[in-house]
């Protein structure tokens, strides 16, 4: 049989099926990464099959603000803060953060138990926040119904620190019994995000990479007419470091070009955030700046180029839409973001402003910003052949939902 005679037997066999019902797990304690990771995958999946639905279960503060498209819901679970220290608070309730998580815990369940989804992907935490995701996965197995995938990013953190991390939360053991896949979004020449982890071969065995998320523009949105380039630190809350080298760049610089086009992320704010937005206005709109902009894919494609931190999805976003970039990673607590952007560098995707090589001065920022011209873009080092995610993730749900026999 063909590509194509199996393509169309595949839709003819959805279209056969009962609806299909997928939940998306994203405990999102900081940051905008996992909840828009779910998003995009929720999207994709909708989209393909209109019989399919998907709800998020999230604890981002800021869900509300997305648009989500027809077919795809999130709950909002209550929200948490992780503080200096590395424990956490209740984000809202004043409730301890084990009565919290235990509240959190039993709407997971009750989400499950009401929805009952085919198939339950969990982004990056195997057991969940602080072990909230563990009764849920556990009952689901006893069960026998529901497929469940953990999802994992290209890099999660250096080696050593990873398998520390895991095996404090138990997460080993929960990725080898309480999972029916391993998804890998990103590639594995690129990186392995397992690497120094104790899984079995019976569990790599069910491991699958699927290249990288590809990102779309399919929204009507003004952006500058001039030439700019598009600053972003991501969700914001740890981007405060690059966000002021770039200023103090266009500060000494006054013939730096283009112009920039900053986008703080929701969670630069407070008194920070007044203190840059005095220091734009002083450059007289030589740089623009926003808090936060649901359709930042508008800005990534008329954009020159790119300076940001090295989140997972930014880097997807500058591979779809082939922009020359910048990579500020962050070496904290993570080297997650450092890992990415050095390995992208050598790929030739990228180029990484590294503090221990380049300095992280206003000159090292300054040349960054005026080379981004010269550099290639991501599409003449192979990226189009890194962003068949996508397409990946809906050919394996389907041989998950072509094989629901008893597990």
């Amino acid at each position: 049989m063909d590509e194509r005679a199996e393509q169309e037997a595949a839709q003819q066999h959805r279209k056969d099926m009962p609806p299909l019902r997928i939940m998306f797990y994203s405990h999102d304690t900081f940051g905008l990464g996992h909840l828009r990771r779910s998003r995009t995958l929720a999207t994709a999946l909708t989209q393909t099959d209109p019989q399919t639905s998907a709800i998020i279960l999230t604890g981002s503060p800021v869900a509300g603000r997305f648009t989500f498209p027809e077919r795809v819901d999130h709950i909002r679970l209550p929200g948490v803060t992780k503080l200096s220290d590395g424990s956490y608070i209740s984000q809202t309730l004043g409730a301890g953060i084990e009565d919290t998580t235990s509240l959190r815990a039993g709407l997971i369940q009750a989400a499950i138990e009401r929805y009952e989804p085919d198939l339950l992907v969990v982004d990056k935490e195997p057991t969940g926040f602080r072990g909230e995701l563990l009764p849920s996965l556990r009952w689901l197995r006893e069960r026998g119904h529901t497929r469940t995938v953990l999802g994992l990013r290209d890099v999660l953190d250096e080696p050593t620190a990873l398998a520390s991390e895991w095996e404090r939360k138990g997460a080993t053991r929960a990725a080898e019994e309480l999972y029916d896949e391993i998804w890998v979004y990103g590639m594995r020449e690129m990186y392995d995000p397992t690497k120094g982890l104790p899984l079995s071969q019976d569990a790599r065995s069910r491991m699958h990479w699927t290249g990288y998320l590809r990102r779309e523009f399919a929204v009507d949105v003004d952006v500058p007419d001039s030439p700019y380039i598009l600053i972003t630190p991501g969700g914001g809350g740890d981007g405060a470091a690059m966000v002021s080298l770039v200023l103090s760049a266009y500060e000494e610089d006054p013939t730096l070009e283009p112009k920039a086009v900053l986008v703080y992320g929701p969670f630069l704010s407070g008194e920070l955030r007044d203190r840059f937005e005095a220091r734009v206005a002083k450059l007289n709109g030589r740089v623009t700046a926003t808090g936060f902009d649901r359709h930042i894919e508008a800005l990534f494609v008329g954009a020159e180029g790119v300076i940001s931190m090295g989140g997972y999805n930014t880097f997807c976003e500058v591979l779809s839409f082939d922009k020359r970039a910048v990579i500020v990673p962050r070496t904290t607590p993570r080297l997650e973001q450092w890992l990415r952007a050095s390995r992208a560098e050598e790929m030739g995707l990228v180029r990484m402003l590294e503090e221990t090589r380049d300095g992280m001065t206003t000159r090292a920022m300054i040349d960054a910003i005026r080379n981004l011209p010269q550099q290639n873009k991501p599409s003449e080092a192979g990226a189009n052949d890194l962003l068949g995610g996508l397409d990946t993730v809906i050919a394996r749900v389907d041989a998950l939902m072509n094989n629901m026999g008893p597990q």
